[in-house]
């Protein structure tokens, strides 16, 4: 099979990225910087991905986009699934620096843009071919001062639907995850802003955030990259337009 994730240079996508090579699969890498996707990729090929090639990209881009996808289907020889996982976290506030347009571009916008592109050079079949969204737990529900986040993420949830049902048809499963606290940089970022904003230590800020997740800790990125494989599997078929909910218990749909 040959795989392209976005923002495979870090976290939840490297993570995947390595589970994919594990798993013997070819691997197209995309991001917006290429050294730390160059650093993934010789990851990827010491755990066993036959072929990976890195692409720099940036997925607000339409245009970056179609090109890229396009070059990395070529070099790979086909496409069979398409992880679009890029995007970017953090709050935002009413006034000049207000960041919602770039949160809902990267987010919503970033991600059709790379599921319409995978769709146009998916491999003819027969087998199924496969795109993942990566979307949050604050799809699920709002936080105050992440309108932004909160409105893309749930945005991601309505666009794999939709888009699900126009290409089931054609042997394409298209489906979302939706990790809470992942044990990532940006996750950290998350806890220090929540520190600063209550003036206490992170190591109390983190106590105070797993206090919300049942099992009491951070998934691993691993975690997530186990439920993708998953996704990409034959026992998954017949998983079709839905959200996989991967947050320690922290929200039961």
């Amino acid at each position: 099979m040959t795989v392209i994730i976005t923002g495979a240079g870090t976290g939840i996508g490297q993570a995947i990225a390595l589970r994919m090579a594990a798993d013997g699969h070819s691997l197209g890498l995309l991001g917006r910087r290429i050294e730390p996707l160059e650093a993934t990729a010789a990851m990827a090929r010491d755990a066993g991905a036959p072929v990976v090639h890195t692409a720099s990209c940036d997925i607000r881009q339409q245009t970056q986009v179609d090109e890229a996808v396009d070059r990395m289907a070529s070099t790979l020889g086909g496409l069979h699934a398409f992880v679009a996982n890029s995007g970017i976290g953090g709050a935002n506030e009413d006034g000049p620096t207000d960041r919602f347009d770039d949160l809902v571009q990267t987010n919503l916008m970033g991600t059709y843009y790379c599921c319409r592109a995978a769709i146009r050079h998916f491999d003819s079949g027969p087998s199924l071919r496969h795109i993942v969204a990566v979307s949050s737990i604050l799809g699920r529900f709002g936080v105050p001062g992440y309108t932004g986040y909160c409105a893309s993420k749930t945005g991601i949830l309505g666009l794999i639907r939709a888009l699900a049902l126009e290409v089931a048809a054609d042997g394409i499963q298209v489906n979302a995850i939706c990790p809470g606290w992942v044990d990532t940089a940006m996750a950290r970022e998350g806890i220090d802003g929540m520190a600063a904003g209550m003036n206490i230590s992170h190591d109390e800020a983190h106590s105070i955030a797993m206090q919300q997740v049942p099992v009491g800790r951070m998934s691993q990125p691993a975690d997530v990259a186990g439920v993708v494989a998953w996704l990409l599997s034959p026992d998954a078929r017949g998983v079709v337009g839905q959200g996989i909910d991967i947050n320690g218990g922290a929200w039961m749909g």
